[in-house]
């Protein structure tokens, strides 16, 4: 496996890049990228100028996966827009070489901290179907993944549960933000 940028000419990669956010998403997010169309438009927004868009590819090109992210507050934090690798190569280290190369890519410019978002649409966690209010944090204190919600992968990443936003993809469909520095190492 390599990684390498995701290039904007290289039609086949771009349509992989496509067809795999329909297919990784398709379990627990159906409605995030519900058809090629929807997928193509978030690869062409991450292949955008000033955006970081990185693929794992194998020994023949086939793509395995693929991480994006763009720059926020002036280029000090990036938000992690994509992660997203073939479900039937989970769990097999790519997702960490995503997540490792990208931080390595937001350190060369200058960038001090990525975020990311991780809806819980699908009852996956302890923060689901519940009203959060009036203190979202002692709930979220208390998370419990029931149904391998991606949060626990973050985490074992480096990545800190930052805060929730209740009702953020409905009533009881939380989005819970988690944050990781790749300024001190």
């Amino acid at each position: 496996m390599r990684i390498a940028t995701l290039d904007t000419t290289d039609l086949v990669a771009v349509d992989q890049a496509a067809a795999l956010l329909v297919e990784g998403f398709a379990e627990h997010w159906p409605e995030t990228w519900p058809d090629l169309n929807s997928a193509m438009r978030s690869v062409d927004e991450a292949l955008s100028p000033g955006r970081i868009a990185r693929a794992a590819v194998d020994e023949d090109g086939d793509l395995l996966g693929w991480v994006a992210a763009e720059p926020l507050y002036h280029g000090n934090v990036w938000e992690l827009t994509v992660l997203v690798v073939q479900p039937s190569l989970q769990r097999q280290g790519i997702g960490r070489a995503l997540i490792e190369d990208m931080e390595e890519q937001v350190r060369e410019r200058g960038g001090l901290t990525i975020w990311l978002g991780s809806d819980d649409e699908d009852d996956m966690t302890s923060l689901a179907g519940v009203d959060l209010f009036p203190d979202p944090l002692a709930h979220l204190a208390a998370i419990r993944n029931y149904k391998g919600h991606p949060y626990e992968f973050y985490r074992k990443v480096g990545f800190s549960i930052a805060g929730v936003l209740p009702d953020a993809n409905g009533l009881g469909k939380p989005d819970i933000f988690l944050a990781k520095s790749v300024a001190r190492r």
